[in-house]
């Protein structure tokens, strides 16, 4: 039979992502390609306590059919989690999903016609990306610096592309880069995207993971006209297992994007919903939270070292206050995916620049994460890493 996939579908058969993937699935290969919150940390007691604490008073509430936008006793507690992050919301404002990509997806199939033009950092999420494109969209790449996108390329964008409707960002620990927008630029950030009409969709998974420097509020903090979409997910601060994330947007947004929901999945999994919500009235998630940031700082702290002295000296590197990357820049004219293919001969594996760039990838760029590797595992793998680099760049001389 021949199979008529629609244009969604990627028509081809070059999967660089499940290549790597595939590649890093190597017992002998040490990978620092994954996005993985560190398991060790997974409150496995404290969810048990809640589970039961479900079953006991509440199971077969949690073990029925529930609404698309999600169980009021969870959204009150995001709530909460919001006014800690600086936004006043209501639950009339959140949504819960089935994980931040889940939020992603269905906002770009609500807001994204083909040829749309909708506006990201360069690099940025590669999940996003395939999203956008699967939708039509016309992608077009605003460049970073240390403090995140720079506001005048951003505006210099949106001249260029009036039709652009929407931008997306992840101003806090940004993947791939760990990069995080300052202040004024936030600021300017939402002040631009006010005058020029553009939806923003905030993706914020990592903000709270924070190791070093002070608490920055999300955009939606400097939100006046309604137009910021954000987005966090339960993944990086409890379990990725679990699959829910929440959105807090305008009231019609949310109401069609329920719309939407409920011809995806019905609703998000009410047991965990339930588990969740217990789980946050029955424990500190801050201090749990400060266990993550605690560990994560150690392995990153550990991971520079070894970029510091196993790296070639001209290699350039982010240096994230918070989340779960590292991003490298290679002097020269590096082929990412050869000097990746080198890499994995020595056993070791990242996540290559390229699959992060909507158009023109830059050469020699790839992404480290630190946040599901010990201690020896980082010595042995970053040692591994730094032979092939050198030996590879030795090889383009």
């Amino acid at each position: 039979m021949t199979f008529e996939y629609s244009k969604r579908v990627p028509h081809n058969d070059n999967d660089v992502v499940g290549e790597i993937l595939e590649a890093a699935a190597n017992p002998a290969v040490i990978s620092f390609a994954g996005g993985l919150p560190a398991p060790e940390l997974f409150p496995v007691e404290g969810m048990k306590k809640a589970a039961d604490t479900v079953f006991d008073n509440e199971g077969q509430t949690a073990l029925q059919y529930s609404n698309a936008v999600g169980e009021t006793v969870l959204r009150e507690e995001i709530v909460k989690l919001m006014t800690d992050r600086g936004v006043d919301t209501s639950v009339e404002h959140v949504g819960v999903t089935t994980g931040s990509e889940q939020s992603i997806d269905l906002l770009a199939k609500m807001f994204v016609n083909p040829g749309d033009t909708v506006i990201v950092e360069e690099p940025t999420y590669l999940c996003t990306l395939d999203v956008f494109r699967s939708y039509g969209a016309n992608i077009v790449g605003v460049e970073m610096d240390e403090n995140g996108m720079r506001m005048d390329k951003f505006e210099e964008a949106l001249k260029a592309h009036p039709e652009a409707k929407l931008v997306y960002t992840i101003p806090t620990f940004q993947n791939p880069t760990g990069r995080t927008m300052s202040v004024d630029r936030r600021k300017k950030f939402v002040e631009l995207a006010n005058k020029y009409d553009l939806l923003v969709m905030e993706d914020d998974p990592y903000g709270a993971i924070r190791y070093e420097g002070e608490e920055l509020p999300p955009l939606k903090k400097f939100d006046t006209q309604d137009r910021v979409v954000y987005m966090s997910t339960f993944s990086k601060i409890l379990a990725p297992g679990m699959r829910l994330g929440w959105i807090v947007c305008n009231v019609d947004v949310l109401s069609n994007f329920v719309v939407m929901k409920q011809s995806a999945d019905l609703h998000s999994d009410n047991l965990s919903q339930h588990i969740i919500a217990t789980f946050l009235k029955q424990n500190d998630v801050y201090e749990h939270i400060k266990k993550i940031s605690d560990l994560y700082r150690h392995r990153f702290e550990l991971m520079l070292d070894y970029i510091k002295k196993e790296f070639p000296a001209d290699a350039k590197h982010s240096h994230p206050e918070g989340g779960m990357f590292i991003w490298i820049e290679l002097p020269g004219e590096v082929d990412t995916m050869e000097l990746f293919k080198t890499c994995v001969e020595h056993n070791v594996a990242f996540v290559p620049g390229d699959a992060f760039y909507p158009n023109k990838p830059k050469m020699g760029t790839f992404r480290l994460n630190f946040s599901n590797v010990d201690d020896e595992t980082i010595e042995v793998g970053m040692k591994r890493l730094g032979t092939a680099l050198k030996e590879a760049l030795e090889a383009t001389k």
